[in-house]
């Protein structure tokens, strides 16, 4: 039989659909009001000294006694502001950026240059050997140097921004990977973060580590927030609130990493990131949970994490259970303990609704949760020092019966009472 989760526990958002994706992103730095203005004010004056440049140049170029060249500098200062505008729209487009993408692009840049220097050297000596200055020949090699120059700078800052995090040597394969000091952080999927048990253990203070959850996991919370599913909008809703108590709770160190995932394939790419990174996986998934632990990646299993943590009951033990369903076989009763444990009861589908005594008989534990199952018998539930059996005696005594109390001397030998009742509830 599958354990299913008692209705207790199901989860539920009250936060309204406007306030929902407004309190999660944590704004960039850039995004600050100071950092705006520095960066404004360096684009202005970016942009004045594009503009003023050809003037200050063609002026102290010209001769002083002839007339200025007015066309010119119209004509540079046209030109040069095209190119510092082409500049900053890049520079505004491109918010996100950066400094390992831009060190990589500048690594390229260099690294094609120096290949363009050596075959324009080689080019030049064969020039030089075969007598081709100042020919037509030594034009079109100049030309072929220009273009192998770009081609090379183009392939070697697509190698490195595809390979950045990637560092290996080509004799043997040997890979560099990242290393963390201290506490290996954890990166978070949906599931998780969804689960929301986290916040708890870390409020608790028995887990300190650093939490690491990626804007491609950020998105999809949000499309399930907007989708139009009740549930699956439930679900993301309350997704977004949970990484808002993390932001907001002095006790979790959460970093939101600007990495853009394909959607249809999150679960892949976070096993790859924490793989890559020397992460650890936090999941409810099971299935996701034994990829992670293929790819060589180590998983935080919640279900067994909680599963840990609850106290064990052993066969034998006597456990007092509301009876809140029929089980699958029509003979059992089903019933969960106060940490959402479901008890799968023997003999116990006629007392619905009744709280009664079973005995333990075994227990499963799985990944996904742990379940008890356990036998009714009334003979055993009427032991004595059982709370059903008191319960059943202090319930059943004989009723009042109307008339006059008998004496004492009326009763029978044995009696107290000719009518069998107990005198001190006369």
């Amino acid at each position: 039989m599958e354990p299913t989760v008692p209705p207790s526990t199901e989860l539920a958002s009250t936060r309204s659909e406007t306030s929902v994706s407004s309190t999660v992103r944590r704004k960039p730095p850039h995004h600050t009001p100071g950092v705006k203005l520095v960066l404004l004010a360096a684009r202005l004056i970016f942009m004045a000294l594009v503009l003023v440049t050809p003037a200050l140049v063609v002026s102290s170029r010209a001769d002083p006694y002839e007339a200025f060249p007015l066309t010119l500098v119209i004509g540079l200062t046209l030109a040069t502001g095209a190119i510092g505008l082409i500049v900053v729209m890049i520079d505004t487009m491109t918010p996100n950026k950066r400094l390992a993408s831009i060190f990589g692009i500048y690594l390229g840049i260099c690294l094609g240059l120096v290949g363009a220097y050596a075959i324009g050297t080689l080019l030049d000596s064969i020039v030089a050997a075969w007598a081709l200055r100042e020919t037509n020949a030594e034009l079109y090699v100049n030309l072929a140097k220009i273009s192998i120059g770009c081609i090379l700078c183009y392939i070697a800052v697509s190698v490195v921004m595809t390979t950045k995090d990637d560092f290996r040597l080509v004799i043997p394969y040997v890979e560099f990977s990242r290393q963390n000091r201290g506490v290996r952080p954890m990166l978070l999927d949906t599931s998780s973060i969804i689960d929301g048990r986290i916040i708890d253990v870390c409020d608790s203070g028995a887990l300190d580590a650093p939490f690491i959850v990626v804007q491609g996991v950020i998105d999809e919370l949000q499309r399930l927030a907007d989708s139009s599913d009740k549930t699956r909008r439930a679900r993301g809703r309350r997704g977004l609130d949970m990484i808002a108590k993390m932001q907001a709770s002095p006790k979790v160190d959460v970093t939101i990493e600007e990495r853009l995932i394909d959607a249809g394939n999150v679960d892949r790419a976070l096993v790859e990131i924490a793989r890559r990174n020397g992460y650890r996986l936090v999941t409810t998934d099971t299935a996701l949970a034994k990829v992670a632990e293929i790819a060589g990646v180590v998983p935080v299993n919640l279900h067994l994490l909680s599963g840990a943590l609850r106290a064990h009951a052993v066969a034998g033990d006597r456990l007092d259970i509301e009876v809140l369903r029929v089980g699958e076989n029509p003979t059992q009763g089903v019933g969960y303990l106060v940490d959402g444990t479901m008890v799968v009861i023997e003999h116990a589908a006629a007392h619905v609704g009744e709280t009664i005594t079973v005995i333990v008989s075994n227990t499963l534990t799985t990944s996904g949760g742990r379940m008890i199952f356990a036998k009714y018998d009334p003979l055993e539930s009427s032991m004595p020092g059982s709370p059903s059996s008191l319960a059943a005696r202090a319930t059943s005594q004989p009723k009042h019966r109307d008339g006059p109390p008998h004496r004492d001397g009326d009763s029978g030998p044995g009696e107290r009472g000719g009518s069998g009742r107990n005198p001190r509830r006369a």
